[in-house]
């Protein structure tokens, strides 16, 4: 194998390489002779079918197949000998040799972009704080009242007298746009809680003030971001028919409120929601430590992110803006921007997540850092839970798309080397109120 160097221009580098016709060819022989063991054919016993007949039917086949071996071979022989790691996967040409029964040697221009020198800094010297907020007596009163609010029950409102707020209205409705009915849209007995949340804006407020046996046809807009795309955006009539109302009788927030939700008293349920309470503060303390250490990083990220990668990040970046814009979920301060500013904005951003992907990877590299299959088979086995009756499709499904697994794995691996970076720093804690625990400050990453 004979292999030129092309391209030496900061992180790019381009060769072409040259594989003699002998090797190609003994091994388009060998692989045409393993087709011939299992060929069956009219008038050849097995392993005897001639090799020109194997040629005709199989030799180009056969040659796309040993080609991308030859390739793919050496490749990562020069990779290799030259201590070269790719930052993505290698562009490949063919120049010459690849027709079938071709007796030139072949002829491949590789091209690639390499990761950079990273130098990992001293992660002892690293100075962190980590918040941290207890679980007080009114934020469990809050969830209690919440839990209480869900179990509720109505009675009905015998007198007659129009809806006001706070009373729940059971209607039937038929939703139309463009005086056409549309799927889903119309439902009977439906209770719709005047003052509310949950229904279109405009919905409730203008049942408010009917009385039963009413009827009435209302006009509302469907939101930007609505979840069904045809009627995004849409004006809409509703045909409203009023048929009771019903007032809310709250529920006592005692023992019986336990025992109704399946516990012996009201001091576990207060326990439950004391732990569960805890646990999302602790999400919430590890998500502003992660910030803060990575906003500390990357002020140590020196070296220079392949232009490929940042390209690629950029491009995922920019469809999700996008998107965003098409379904009006675009943030304010983005909204004033034009697209100009708004890229350049974006690509610091994607510039920044891949110098910080390196230095992680690096470490994690350095260190022996890995995602054990144990590790990996938690995370499988905690998204097939989200599909209830299709686990086993989902354990297929990661099995066969190594590409789909990565993506389990990626924020396994980034949060094992954050822990073992928060174990060399110096990580001092402080305690804050609830409130300022939630203030999450706005971050790139």
């Amino acid at each position: 194998m004979q292999v030129t160097e092309t391209l030496s221009e900061g992180l790019k580098r381009g060769f072409t390489v040259t594989v003699p016709a002998a090797g190609i060819e003994s091994k388009r022989t060998a692989r045409l002779k393993e087709v011939g063991q299992t060929m069956k054919l009219p008038g050849f016993r097995p392993g005897k079918v001639p090799m020109s007949i194997l040629q005709q039917r199989y030799g180009e086949a056969v040659q796309g197949e040993v080609l991308e071996q030859v390739v793919s071979e050496a490749t990562r022989s020069l990779l290799d000998e030259r201590g070269l790691r790719p930052a993505m996967q290698p562009k490949v040409d063919v120049v010459s040799g690849a027709a079938p029964g071709s007796k030139d040697e072949l002829k491949f221009t590789v091209e690639f972009e390499v990761l950079p020198e990273i130098t990992i800094p001293d992660l002892s010297t690293l100075t962190l704080e980590r918040l941290k907020a207890e679980v007080n007596a009114e934020t469990v009163d809050k969830a209690l009242k919440e839990i209480a609010g869900r179990q509720r029950e109505f009675e009905k409102i015998e007198e007659d007298r129009p809806s006001a707020d706070g009373d729940v209205v059971v209607v039937d409705f038929v939703g139309k746009v463009d005086g056409t009915a549309f799927e889903g849209g119309s439902a009977d007995d439906v209770n719709v809680e005047l003052g509310g949340a949950g229904f279109i804006p405009g919905f409730a407020e203008q049942i408010v003030g009917m009385k039963a046996g009413d009827e009435k046809m209302i006009t509302v807009t469907f939101p930007a971001d609505y979840g069904a795309e045809h009627l995004a955006g849409k004006e809409a009539t509703f045909d409203i028919k009023v048929k009771e109302l019903k007032r809310p009788i709250e529920a006592k927030i005692d023992d019986e409120l336990a025992k109704k939700l399946g516990f012996e008293g009201l001091d576990q349920v207060r326990e439950l929601i004391t732990k569960q309470v805890a646990q999302e503060y602790e999400q919430l303390s590890r998500l502003r430590l992660k910030r803060e250490l990575l906003d500390k990083l990357a002020e140590k990220t020196d070296f220079q992110a392949p232009p490929g990668m940042v390209e690629a990040e950029f491009e995922q970046i920019w469809n999700r803006i996008e998107e965003d814009r098409k379904a009006g979920r675009l943030d304010a301060e983005d909204k004033e921007k034009d697209d100009e500013t708004l890229r350049a904005d974006y690509r610091r951003i994607a510039e920044r997540r891949v110098k910080l992907g390196l230095l992680l990877a690096e470490i994690g590299r350095v260190n022996t850092i890995t995602v054990t299959p144990d590790e990996m088979m938690q995370a499988v086995r905690a998204e097939a839970m989200r599909y209830p009756g299709q686990e086993q499709a989902v354990f297929e499904f990661f099995s066969k798309n190594p590409q789909a697994a990565d993506g389990l794995r990626g924020p396994i691996f980034e949060n094992k080397v954050i822990d073992y970076i928060v174990e060399l720093a110096k990580v001092e804690d402080k305690t804050v109120t609830p409130e300022e625990l939630a203030e999450m400050p706005e971050a790139d990453v």
